[in-house]
């Protein structure tokens, strides 16, 4: 393997995400309770997220949103006006949330920076994305910072041209297999895949991924040997 550059995602790889999100769910579902069952609500607004990714994106600002419809919609319009100011406070809280850094990850930063270009390659609110990683205190790892709309072929296809390599040079490193590792796969790029306990429905995948650029590991520590032979 002849890497040049090592792109990491950032929420749920770099830092805590989801189970941000999922609290914030939880107490929207709550306060919706008189309408319809938690479990309905959060199925409802799922669905609204789906058809409005299009629209929004990803990230707090369209969950936000989302909310929003939800509420309108599950109330039948009927909704009080508090419940609405109400789920924009879950939004902006969610916005303030602090950054807290994943086990090993400054480590291994610290032991691959000079060695390759590190990039941060994540999907979601520019302006969300961006406060995130300077409140980090991480962004002096990286060579360049790419937030993107979507993480598909043709969005990592224009990075790695972007970055002037070949995409046998490019390592992405995340905790989604369908955001942070097939996309690269398909490309011919090298992938590593760091669980995280808590994931978006939307990223999940069924089938094992069997790939000669593909590598799993249980920390983002553990990929160091490989990276590093």
């Amino acid at each position: 393997m002849s890497s040049k550059v090592i792109a990491f995602d950032a929420d749920d790889t770099l830092w805590v995400n989801e189970p941000y999100f999922q609290e914030t769910e939880k107490n929207f579902c709550a306060l919706l309770e008189d309408y319809l069952p938690h479990h309905s609500v959060a199925k409802e607004l799922f669905k609204i997220e789906m058809q409005n990714l299009s629209l929004y994106g990803y990230g707090v600002k369209g969950f936000m949103l989302s909310m929003v419809e939800t509420a309108l919609r599950v109330s039948d319009n009927t909704v009080p006006l508090s419940v609405i100011e109400k789920t924009l406070s879950f939004g902006k809280e969610l916005l303030e949330k602090p950054i807290e850094l994943l086990e090993g990850v400054e480590e291994v930063l610290q032991t691959l920076k000079g060695r390759f270009r590190l990039v941060v390659a994540t999907k979601g609110d520019l302006l969300d994305q961006e406060r995130k990683l300077k409140k980090s205190g991480l962004e002096h790892y990286f060579h360049h910072i790419e937030i993107m709309s979507d993480k598909k072929e043709a969005d990592y296809a224009k990075l790695i041209k972007h970055l002037d390599i070949a995409p046998s040079e490019f390592v992405m490193i995340g905790n989604s297999l369908k955001s942070d590792v097939l996309p690269v796969l398909a490309l011919g790029g090298h992938a590593v895949h760091v669980p995280y306990h808590t994931t978006w429905a939307h990223e999940h995948i069924e089938d094992p991924i069997v790939h000669e650029n593909f590598r799993q590991v249980n920390t983002i520590k553990e990929m160091l040997p490989w990276l590093l032979s």
